[in-house]
């Protein structure tokens, strides 16, 4: 038996977000993370490299700063990153 605002009724899923970095599909339940939260995620990633936002159709990649904040909810499907060894600049 229900109570009156319906308490034994199934409770809303919480909505879950994914994204891809390298190739490896990563959710979460935060509509947006920083580009250091991303990193945090990823096993082996060096204090120096970098996260970079792949574009969509014609728009460039782009590199992120750890501090800016990257909305996950995207209408086009899941955003995907790359992690950019700090070797590679300059090489």
């Amino acid at each position: 038996m229900a109570d009156e605002n319906g308490g034994n009724g199934p409770k809303p899923k919480p909505k879950t977000y994914f994204f891809f970095v390298n190739g490896q599909k990563f959710e979460t339940d935060q509509p947006a993370l920083t580009a250091a939260q991303i990193k945090a995620r990823i096993a082996g990633v060096e204090p120096g490299d970098k996260l970079s936002l792949e574009g969509r159709g014609d728009d460039p990649d782009r590199m992120l700063a750890d501090d800016e904040l990257v909305e996950l909810e995207k209408d086009h499907g899941p955003l995907r990153f790359t992690i950019v060894p700090s070797a590679s600049f300059g090489a």
